[in-house]
């Protein structure tokens, strides 16, 4: 098999984000690469044959047709699309038709609907929970903890700022995070304003040498990145956790997907997954 990336195309009338997440998952099954191109906003005839154009014209360069995921629910636009030289999933028609089967009621057809849909409660949900979380990364603020849905509390680099981020963009969550640092180990308990509020914290943990490592690329050779320093905090860490009875997860070989869920599950949030 070649070791050329394989073209892949997203084409949607929206912004085609979740189609890309969508495709990078099932592509994730196969043994090969690929090199990703989103056409979005796809809602003309014009900008259909123009998706068309560059669709066909990478099947000609690299003489292998490229796999297009297709988003689009204008049946026109749809059409025109379809014509690429390529291998063409459509992935409204692949779960629309049997959902319009079983719900007994046809979909609307209509583009954009998502953002349309914009102004709903649970946007504004999102909204809200990203700047609550920007506004209380890496301990910057202990005002409103009583409204956070979570505190996520580790030692430094162990990946709280991107989980935080991650749940308030996907699910709204209000979620603070604070480091664990010398001086809390020194004291033997939690920083003083997360005392009030330990039913809410869940932490992160990461192995030592994996930790060295991403230490190292921020501030090389310092006593921050040793290894042995790192054992340290990690230990420190582990027992205060232990002491405190606060549920943990280790990062190391997580994706902030798999993080975000243990701390969806353990929190026993209303914005979860069943578990």
């Amino acid at each position: 098999m070649s070791t050329q990336a394989r073209i892949v195309f997203i084409v949607s009338d929206g912004t085609g984000i979740t189609a890309e997440n969508f495709s990078q998952s099932i592509l994730a099954q196969f043994e090969a690469t690929f090199k990703h191109i989103r056409v979005p906003f796809v809602d003309s005839p014009e900008k259909a044959h123009d998706a068309v154009s560059s669709i066909n014209q990478a099947a000609s360069k690299y003489e292998v047709q490229p796999i297009v995921f297709t988003t689009l629910v204008n049946p026109e636009l749809n059409t025109i699309v379809g014509k690429a030289n390529g291998l063409i999933l459509d992935m409204f028609q692949t779960f629309v038709a049997p959902l319009e089967q079983a719900l007994g009621v046809k979909s609307t057809h209509a583009m954009n609907r998502l953002h349309h849909n914009a102004d709903t409660e649970a946007y504004k949900n999102r909204i809200e929970a990203i700047n609550y979380s920007l506004a209380h990364d890496d301990g910057q603020s202990n005002k409103n903890l009583a409204e956070a849905d979570v505190i996520l509390v580790g030692i430094s680099r162990v990946g709280k700022t991107p989980t935080s981020l991650y749940l308030a963009m996907q699910y709204g969550m209000k979620a603070a995070n604070y480091p664990l640092i010398p001086e809390d180990f020194e004291r033997g308990q939690l920083p003083k304003d997360l005392i009030p509020y330990r039913s809410k914290i869940f932490g992160l943990m990461i192995d030592a040498e994996r930790l060295s490592e991403i230490r190292n690329e921020r501030r090389p050779g310092s006593n921050y990145a040793k290894l042995e320093n790192c054992r340290y905090e990690i230990n420190e860490a582990t027992a205060m956790m232990k002491k405190e009875s606060i549920p943990w997860v280790t990062t190391t070989s997580k994706s902030i997907e798999e993080i975000a869920t243990t701390v969806l599950q353990s929190m026993k949030s209303d914005k979860t997954i069943l578990g």
